[in-house]
């Protein structure tokens, strides 16, 4: 019996993806390209892998037997690549990073414009992606680096399977039209409307956990996933919002106003990748270069914050702790 590996990894993404056209989208594929290439390995194992019995695609007990044989071929790959990589003089490959907007341009960006420097190999792919969306494609294998939000104030439970490092704490702010009454209170901001975020999205929480604690019910007047329509419906008078001190680096001064109502609390910035399943149990070294690479670009957010708020103490970096694993929510 002569198994081509080729297929092996065929068979690999339609076990862990559940099905042939989104096995497709993964290797770049089209559906007719998977399914004869499961064809031919049926046709090499002498049994049939999937059950086409049914409308949906699965796997017949033949057929994940021996993907969990492929999946276990490509942990050993994974660590044939990393062996190998240190015999090399520098660090090579993509590594795909996805994130959200403003990790994108304030953390990615000055990491990628390093790297590029320091490593020129080394070829950052960036996807926009977060959310649950992203945290599965992390655990699909469809992304190596996950940048994610979380609200300060959420529990962190254990998940063995994610490897997360802190990256920042950024700071809420409460921003206000340039031409309205100062709030002064929080008390002052209960019968304004607001420009809410989504309220699965770090922000969103914030603001349901600010109106919780201080009882009152905010009147949601438009719900904005971006940072950008948020502020630019704060500028144009239609209300009030909280957004991150680093989404403020975008706003040219004079545009909206930064209440002094402080104590919203503040989100938390992770890189999180998958835990190694190899023999070594080390991180990918090239995956490392580039979380390295984001962190040195955090030590840079302060000095921009505050030059950009002076008088407003903002988010800051917490350091290079060691890796733990726990669950990211958004």
């Amino acid at each position: 019996m002569d198994i081509d590996p080729r297929r092996l990894r065929v068979l690999h993404e339609v076990a862990r993806r559940g099905g042939v056209m989104r096995a497709a989208e993964a290797l770049f594929l089209t559906p007719s390209a998977v399914s004869q290439q499961l064809a031919q390995l049926e046709r090499e194992v002498g049994l049939a892998l999937i059950d086409r019995s049914q409308r949906r695609v699965s796997l017949t007990p033949a057929g994940r037997v021996l993907a969990g044989y492929a999946e276990r071929v490509e942990d050993e790959l994974a660590e044939a690549r990393r062996e190998l990589t240190r015999f090399t003089e520098r660090l090579a490959g993509p590594v795909r990073i996805a994130a959200f907007p403003t990790a994108i341009k304030h953390l990615l960006l000055p990491a990628m414009r390093d790297l590029a420097a320091r490593h020129p190999k080394i070829i950052p792919v960036i996807h926009e992606v977060y959310g649950p969306p992203a945290l599965q494609e992390l655990r699909l294998g469809a992304v190596d680096v996950l940048i994610t939000e979380q609200d300060m104030s959420l529990p962190v439970l254990a998940q063995p399977s994610l490897a997360t490092r802190a990256l920042y704490v950024d700071e809420y702010r409460i921003v206000v039209p340039p031409g309205w009454p100062e709030p002064r209170t929080v008390a002052d901001l209960a019968e304004l409307p607001w420009v809410a975020s989504e309220p699965e999205q770090a922000c969103g929480q914030a603001l349901d956990r600010l109106a919780g604690l201080h009882g009152f019910e905010p009147r949601k007047v438009h719900v904005i996933t971006e940072f950008d329509p948020t502020l630019a419906l704060v500028t144009a008078g239609y209300g009030v919002a909280i957004v991150p001190s680093l989404a403020l680096l975008d706003v040219p001064e004079g545009e909206v106003r930064v209440s002094e109502v402080r104590d919203v609390g503040s989100r938390r910035l992770d890189a999180v990748t998958r835990v190694s399943r190899t023999r070594s149990g080390e991180p990918d070294p090239v995956q490392a270069v580039v979380i390295g690479a984001i962190e040195d670009a955090t030590a840079a957010l302060d000095a921009n914050l505050v030059g950009h708020l002076i008088g407003h103490p903002v988010g800051h970096p917490v350091g290079h702790p060691q890796t733990t694993a726990r669950p990211l929510d958004s």
